[in-house]
């Protein structure tokens, strides 16, 4: 993703969501899983030559996802942190549970907790395979292989 500040969202990203920084070379930083971030500037010059002169940033036409199992301990640090909710956590239709923010740059950001959590929660609420099948959409096979 292309970023006004780099060192602004480093501290975004890493510091507060706690990504792990795999590379970091002043002007690009990436991230364990395969995510990085690009100083706007930089990404102009080396990728587009110089052919462009400006960029925009956060135009809400696509969204980072992260899963965390701590969605509640999640939401209240970033509460804290005076970041910009979109929405507080809320179910979706297949039963996943997540909220969205946005980060310095406008950028959508989810966190959504992972559909095995999901079928767990179902099943501690008595639901069956097939009735979990049914109301998450998931693979027989998938929700068989959570324990």
């Amino acid at each position: 993703m292309f970023v006004q500040n780099i060192e602004i969202s480093k501290k975004f990203y890493h510091t507060l969501l706690g990504q792990k920084i795999e590379m970091d070379s002043g002007a690009y930083i990436g991230f364990a899983g395969g995510f990085g971030l690009w100083e706007g500037r930089y990404a102009l010059e080396t990728i587009f030559e110089r052919k462009r002169v400006s960029m925009s940033y956060g135009l809400q036409n696509c969204e980072l996802y992260f899963e965390s199992e701590e969605l509640e301990t999640l939401i209240d640090a970033l509460h804290n942190a005076a970041v910009e909710f979109i929405h507080d956590i809320r179910e979706h239709p297949w039963g996943q549970r997540a909220f969205r923010i946005f980060d310095p740059d406008g950028h959508i950001v989810e966190f959504g907790e992972p559909m095995s959590a999901v079928v767990k929660r179902y099943r501690k609420a008595g639901k069956t395979n097939e009735d979990i099948q049914k109301l998450t959409t998931m693979p027989m096979e998938f929700i068989q292989s959570v324990h």
